[in-house]
């Protein structure tokens, strides 16, 4: 869930501008007792846009700070997804925060986005709060393994989201989520799904455990690898998965979308050594930078050795200021090596941003230097989506 952010055409309305200032006045600021004055403004302000709506202006401030003041906008983002996940109008003598516990999956049939039976949520309810929150939380979870595509679209519909499971959470009880109108979600052959949540404490208690003494990240994502990821391996049937540790919505979703990038690595070529019945060491990998106006990410080319063909590919996606700045294909290497590929080619040449236009799959990297769609040998017949979500 990365934070780069595409400029919109229009003037800005009086409640953007005000966002822009208040944000820029804290990135300005010089002392915490500054910042005090700065934020407590800026919480009153989105906590009212968030409340009648407003995405629209959100967007248009975040905007124009994302090309005028890098510093200002960091500050707004902040802010903004803060008080959409805390729900802050629920009620004063509660801390609340909603939560995601992502999970990587791989599969070359269908990766289920279904409705977690209520003894799955039990077990995910127990675990999460014996290894991941602190002894004083309050938790709702929502019965539903969510798929990229059926998130929360939009800071508004966030903090309402939230403040639903905020409330459930009070009332003791899980979330239902009507199925009905449950957005389909595209399939590949990598991708990430979802269990939401929300998390309420009286006002200052710790929310995760490792807050709490003798308590730490490590652990947490330790316990939840083995206890979690047993309670989510029924709800993915014929998938390899791997879970990330759960944490504020927002946070844990950039973690997720950080740690399937080098995951949609590993399971291409595991789903190649198992298709192709062939070792990784006899795949070739080509990777190449994709730009629009700017670099926007790397696509990898996956052929055999001593053939041209690209059989698979793999999107690596830039997620914010932090990889424009850094050698990308130096990590893209690191892992295809980790994997058993030691056959890599480079290409410098700045290729345009294209996908097929019959089917809307990402065009990849040839040895040749050619961007072409990824086919697989005729003999393998059809075959599951080529991509990462």
């Amino acid at each position: 869930m990365k934070r780069t952010r595409q400029k919109r055409r229009g003037g800005l309305g009086r409640d953007a501008e005000q966002l822009i200032w208040l944000a820029t006045g804290l990135a300005q600021s010089g002392s915490r007792a500054e910042d005090q004055h700065w934020e407590q403004q800026l919480v009153t302000a989105i906590d009212r846009l968030l409340e009648e709506g407003d995405e629209e202006t959100l967007n248009n401030a975040l905007d124009h700070l994302y090309s005028a003041d890098t510093r200002g906008y960091d500050e707004l983002a902040d802010f903004v997804e803060s008080r959409a996940e805390s729900a802050g109008a629920v009620g004063l003598e509660h801390d609340v925060l909603l939560i995601a516990a992502p999970v990587l999956a791989w599969s070359r049939y269908r990766i289920p986005a279904n409705t977690i039976p209520a003894a799955v949520l039990s077990n995910l309810s127990v675990h999460l709060q014996a290894h991941v929150f602190g002894s004083k939380v309050k938790l709702a979870l929502a019965d539903f393994l969510f798929s990229p595509d059926q998130l929360p679209q939009g800071y508004c519909a966030t903090a309402n989201f939230a403040a639903e499971l905020a409330r459930a959470a009070i009332a003791g009880h899980d979330f239902k989520i009507e199925t009905a109108d449950m957005p389909e979600t595209a399939q590949f052959l990598s991708d990430t799904r979802y269990v939401l949540g929300a998390i309420v404490v009286p006002r200052g208690e710790a929310l995760f455990g490792w807050q709490e003494p003798d308590r730490s990240r490590d652990d947490a994502l330790n316990q939840w690898r083995m206890q979690g990821g047993a309670c989510l391996a029924p709800l993915l049937p014929g998938c390899a998965m791997e879970v990330v540790l759960p944490d504020a919505y927002f946070a844990a979703s950039r973690l997720a979308d950080n740690h399937s990038r080098p995951y949609s690595i590993r399971a291409s070529v595991a789903f190649l050594g198992t298709e192709l019945e062939t070792p990784a060491s006899n795949l070739r990998a080509v990777i190449a930078p994709f730009h629009d106006r700017e670099l926007q990410e790397y696509r990898v080319g996956l052929t055999l050795r001593g053939t041209e063909q690209v059989v698979h590919g793999v999107v690596w996606p830039l997620l914010g200021a932090d990889d424009q700045s850094v050698e990308g294909t130096a990590e893209i290497e690191a892992v295809l090596r980790d994997c058993g590929v030691t056959d890599i080619v480079n290409l410098e040449h700045r290729f345009p941003l294209e996908y097929c236009d019959d089917c809307g799959a990402p065009l990849y990297p040839s040895p040749e230097g050619e961007i072409v769609h990824a086919e697989m040998p005729e003999e393998h017949g059809e075959q599951p989506p080529r991509h990462l979500h």
